[in-house]
């Protein structure tokens, strides 16, 4: 099995947008459940709607692909499970390293959906010497000290930040100095890197933030819906004038 050091997916030089890109792992998902539920073919609108997208989307986005599907019919699952996979990078075996064992670290860690998407934990890596040797999901913790000779040996390009926002800079340039090409960040902070390292950064603060924003216009736009109700009338004095037909003035009288 090939691993992430020798060979690198193939979207860069095929020249698929980077928006694409960050859509084909919605498609994949999707196309994985239809999979898994033995479903042959599915049309652009039924996987676009799983997806989230607008079907003219996804049709430009498969067109990147070569992918067209076939009139009347639609897309072939299985193959797109493929195409996409390939193009992903996912056929291939991508040792990744976890760097920070606190919470965070230690639930990625133990999530199971890595081996099955193409990734292996080849190491977990933490600072505190009391970590070194006590296993997670089965994988002994190692010292940060070992840090360069792990990602050498395992030949890893793919490298995971869940340390504290202080340390994560100093581990980042230690990962980026050892050959890591592709970080993905969980610290609370933005990192520097050299041009031809990727970043992706997974902040759930902001996240919540965003929603909160959502949540607050929401409550203020049915504020402003809710119907004003009209003031009480309010009765004026009567008079001599305010009779009815048999001289008798009326018990209400209109304001």
């Amino acid at each position: 099995m090939a691993t992430g050091r020798t060979h690198r997916p193939a979207t860069r030089s095929r020249g698929i947008p980077e928006a694409t890109v960050a859509r084909l792992p919605l498609y994949l998902r999707a196309l994985t459940a239809l999979s898994e539920r033995s479903v042959p073919t599915v049309s652009s609108e039924e996987l676009a709607a799983a997806a989230g997208v607008n079907s003219a989307k996804l049709r430009k986005d498969f067109s990147y692909l070569g992918s067209y599907g076939t009139r009347g019919v639609g897309y072939d699952v299985e193959y797109l499970v493929y195409q996409i996979s390939r193009e992903l990078g996912l056929t291939q075996d991508w040792p990744v390293v976890i760097v920070g064992i606190g919470n965070l670290g230690a639930a990625l860690a133990n999530y199971g959906g890595f081996a099955s998407r193409g990734f292996r934990v080849a190491a977990l890596i933490d600072a505190d010497p009391a970590m070194a040797g006590k296993p997670v999901a089965g994988i002994p913790v190692q010292h940060t000290d070992e840090l360069e000779s792990i990602i050498t040996d395992n030949g890893v390009s793919i490298g995971v930040i869940a340390t504290p926002a202080g340390a994560a800079q100093q581990v980042c340039d230690r990962l980026v100095a050892a050959g890591v090409t592709s970080i993905l960040n969980f610290a609370p902070t933005v990192l520097t890197v050299p041009d031809g390292v990727d970043v992706r950064k997974v902040d759930l603060s902001i996240e919540l933030q965003i929603l909160a924003f959502h949540e607050q216009r929401k409550a203020g736009e049915e504020a402003t819906a809710e119907p004003v109700a009209a003031p009480a009338a309010v009765p004026r004095k009567q008079s001599a004038t305010d009779q009815g037909p048999d001289g008798d003035v009326p018990a209400v009288m209109p304001a």
